[in-house]
């Protein structure tokens, strides 16, 4: 599926109910393939207590769970030119 320009919150509503392969130009220029989701059944439990900070994020941007790298990772809005369900 092409990207269609959908809002932030139609894209998070996609991820929690599928795997995505999203293919974005990185802030550096190098373009990258992630397959990623918010799938509750696939992300990792949260930490409690480790001292870590939250973190909320800009409206222009969404943190994912990274399939393949098995970590959170976010990329830019405007920056992605294609989604596809795996």
């Amino acid at each position: 599926m092409i990207y269609n320009k959908m809002s932030r919150n139609e894209l998070r509503e996609l991820l929690s109910e599928n795997v995505l392969r999203v293919t974005f130009d990185k802030k550096n220029g190098e373009k990258r393939v992630m397959t990623c989701t918010l799938q509750q059944s696939m992300l990792p439990p949260p930490r409690q207590g480790d001292g870590t900070r939250n973190r909320t994020e800009a409206d222009t941007s969404l943190s994912v769970w990274d399939t393949n790298a098995n970590g959170w990772r976010a990329f830019c809005l405007e920056n992605i030119l294609e989604i596809e369900k795996v």
